[in-house]
C-alpha cells in the first residue's frame, strides 16, 4: 500500500481523522496553537471511543500507532509536501493572522483539499452549478480567504462524527460521543479520489491493539460519488445544532430535536427538500428518524451554541447559507428566518462586549 503524507489544518477535531489516518498506516501533521503541538509532540494526540459490544471507552494513543502523527505551527509545515491537505479548523479562524497565510499557499499548491467543516468552503459550493456562488458571499466571515482555490481541488467531508474536548483534561484529549462516518464527495479528478478511496480502504481495514486482541474501531472514511453527499449535514444543523440557540440561553442538541419532534421534522424535511432542489438525490440524504435517534446521544448544545454563549464574535453561519440559498429558490421557512435572527442578535450582543 501506499503510505500518504496528510496535513491537517486544526487539531482539536482534526485529531479525530489524523488518529484514524495514522492507525491505517499513515503519516499525518497536525498545524494547530503552541501549547496543542507541545502536548501532541510530547504525549500524543489521545482519541477515547465508544465501541460497540465493550465497556466504558477505548483510549487511542498517536504515538502508539504504525503511522506518524507531529504537530506544530503555520510556520512549520509547506503544503506543497503533501499528498492531501484537510481543513478542520472553523470557517473564521481561517482569516486569522498565519492561518490565512497558510491557507493560501495550500491554495497556491493545487493539492487536493477535503474540508470536515461543517460550512462547505466557497469553492466547493463552486462545483454545485445551480448555486450562485457570488450571492451566497455574506454568508462567510471573510469570503475572500478562499478567491484563490481551484474548485477541482476542493472536496467536502460530513463531519458526522460528534466528539468534544472534556473540559476536566489536557488539550490533546478528544472523547467522541457519536461514532459515526466522516462522509466525503469525490474530487473533480479520479487521480486525487483514489487517494480518498485508498485511505478509505485503509482505514476500513485497520485494527487497534487492546491488551493482545485487535478490535475494529469504529469512525470510517466513505467517498460517494455524488458531490450532494456531503450536504446531508446541513438538515442536521437547521434542525438541531442552531436551533440549540435560544433568546436569552442555550439548550441541548437532544432538546432542540425532542422538545417539538414535528417542529424538527418540518425543519428537516424542508432542508430535505432544498437539497433536492439543487440536484441530489433523496438518497444521498440522511433519514430524519435516523438522525432524531442519534440526537438522543447529543446531552449538550452544539459548538456554534457554545461558542456563542462563550462571547463569539463569529461563528459557521450554515444557517444563514441555507437560508440564502433557499431565498434564491423561491423558498422560505419561519423556523429558520427565526433562527437567523436569533443567532444574529447573539452575535450582534458578543460583538459589542468585545
Amino acid at each position: 500500500m501506499a503510505t500518504y503524507k496528510i496535513l491537517i489544518m486544526g487539531a482539536s477535531y482534526g485529531s479525530l481523522l489524523g488518529t484514524k489516518l495514522a492507525l491505517a498506516g499513515h503519516n499525518v501533521d497536525l498545524v494547530c496553537l503552541p501549547p496543542e503541538a507541545e502536548l501532541i509532540n510530547g504525549e500524543g494526540a489521545v482519541i477515547r471511543i465508544p465501541v460497540k459490544g465493550r465497556e466504558g471507552l477505548v483510549e487511542v494513543n498517536s504515538r502508539k500507532l504504525p503511522g506518524k502523527m507531529a504537530a506544530g505551527g503555520t510556520s512549520a509545515f509547506d503544503p506543497r509536501n503533501y499528498d492531501l491537505v484537510v481543513l478542520a479548523m472553523q470557517e473564521p479562524q481561517y482569516r486569522s493572522p498565519g492561518v490565512r497565510e497558510m491557507l493560501d499557499d495550500v491554495a497556491k499548491s493545487r493539492k487536493p483539499c477535503m474540508s470536515i467543516m461543517n460550512m462547505p468552503p466557497l469553492p466547493y459550493l463552486k462545483r454545485i452549478p445551480s448555486i450562485d456562488a457570488e450571492a451566497i458571499r455574506d454568508c462567510y466571515t471573510e469570503a475572500a480567504v478562499w478567491d484563490r482555490f481551484d474548485p477541482a481541488s476542493m472536496t467536502l467531508c460530513s463531519p458526522d462524527p460528534q466528539a468534544f474536548r472534556p473540559p476536566e483534561d489536557k488539550v490533546n484529549v478528544l472523547q467522541v460521543r457519536l461514532p459515526t462516518n466522516f462522509k466525503s464527495a469525490r474530487f473533480e479528478s479520479d487521480a486525487a479520489t483514489q487517494i480518498l478511496r485508498d485511505l478509505e480502504r485503509d482505514v476500513d481495514a485497520s485494527r487497534f491493539d487492546v491488551g493482545g486482541e485487535k478490535i475494529e474501531l469504529p469512525v470510517k472514511l466513505k467517498v460517494h460519488e455524488s458531490v450532494f453527499v456531503p450536504l446531508a449535514k446541513w438538515a442536521m444543523l437547521c434542525s438541531g445544532n442552531y436551533r440549540c440557540v435560544q433568546k436569552d440561553a442555550m439548550r441541548p442538541i437532544k432538546d432542540a430535536v425532542h422538545s417539538d419532534l414535528d417542529a424538527s421534522r418540518a425543519v428537516y424535511d424542508w432542508v430535505v427538500k432544498l437539497c433536492v432542489s439543487l440536484g441530489s438525490n433523496p438518497r444521498d440524504m440522511v433519514p430524519f428518524d435516523k438522525y432524531a435517534n442519534a440526537a438522543l446521544s447529543l446531552l449538550t448544545p452544539s459548538s456554534a451554541a457554545r461558542a456563542l454563549a462563550n462571547g463569539a464574535p463569529n461563528i459557521e453561519r450554515v444557517d444563514r447559507l441555507v437560508q440564502t440559498i433557499a431565498r434564491s429558490k423561491g423558498m422560505q421557512l419561519d423556523v429558520l428566518d427565526q433562527t437567523v435572527e436569533l443567532v444574529d442578535g447573539w452575535l450582534e450582543k458578543n460583538r459589542k462586549k468585545a
